[in-house]
């Protein structure tokens, strides 16, 4: 009896669904008909013309309205909205700064964790070395003791 196996039943099939309401009535919905009906100027009566039509199209929704060339002439040499977007650079700049930085410390972390794994690696074998070293002297050491009895 396996301890991790489960066994669900195979789901039933879906069941049909009656089709989506005609319209949503959110506020962030486009409210128009699938086929808009047209009126005398060859605008449907959601605001918008047919997509084949050679006719200019309204601007739709709440942000779609035109603003006048000499507007946004005035809104470019506004001197607050000339400061905001050099701040904006400026804040671009620093964060592109700090961003390279983040990356050599990380680099530099990444070095020295390496040079720290190589002593440790260096370490073990220095002392592997010295454990060897010591049995040898303990069994030159044995075989000496032996010396020195006959004089």
């Amino acid at each position: 009896m396996p301890l991790f196996r489960h066994n669900n039943p195979p789901p039933p099939p879906p069941a049909q669904q009656s089709p989506p309401p005609g319209r949503s009535r959110s506020l962030f919905s486009r409210n128009r008909d699938p086929s808009p009906t047209h009126n005398q100027n060859g605008y449907a009566q959601n605001g918008y013309t047919d997509a084949g039509s050679n006719d200019k199209t309204r601007s739709g929704g709440f942000f779609g309205g035109r603003r006048s060339s000499s507007t946004d002439r005035n809104l470019q040499s506004d001197p607050s909205i000339s400061a905001a977007r050099q701040k904006v650079a400026e804040a671009e700049a620093r964060e592109r700064d700090a961003d390279y930085a983040l990356g050599q410390a990380r680099a530099a972390v990444r070095d020295a964790r390496s040079h720290v794994g190589m002593l440790e690696r260096e370490a073990l074998e220095e002392a592997r070395r010295a454990k060897m070293k010591q049995a040898e002297a303990k069994t030159v050491s044995k075989s000496a003791r032996g010396l020195g009895r006959h004089g």
